[in-house]
């Protein structure tokens, strides 16, 4: 036989009832609290993601400022290579590789 005050809707309305409310409280507090971080971070990766799309983009422009193209390097080695053999033609005509600087007789020191 049950203790005389302490019935089945008398532990309900007075244990019970307030915990659940206590736990569901508690619950919705930690799912307000996670969706607050969450908020959080969702905006720390938005900047972040902004931040680092900002700077790849400044490099890829000085790279593309500070380095000269394939093909420009190419045409200016060849320019170069044909300026170079005009300059060897000329020396070619003006002193022939046969014949040499120094007189027969000639010291090169002395």
């Amino acid at each position: 036989m049950p203790a005389p005050g302490l019935d089945l809707t008398w532990w309900v309305s007075v244990i019970e009832i307030p915990l659940l409310a206590a736990l569901f409280k508690l619950m919705w507090d930690i799912k307000r609290d996670l969706s607050h971080k969450i908020e959080q971070m969702d905006q720390r990766h938005a900047e972040s993601t902004g931040r680092l799309r900002d700077d790849l983009a400044a490099f890829k422009l000085e790279v593309a400022r500070g380095y000269v193209p394939m093909q420009m390097m190419r045409e200016t080695d060849r320019r170069l290579s044909m300026q170079l053999m005009r300059i060897e033609e000329k020396l070619d005509a003006v002193a022939p590789r046969g014949r040499p600087r120094y007189p027969a007789g000639e010291d090169l020191h002395g």
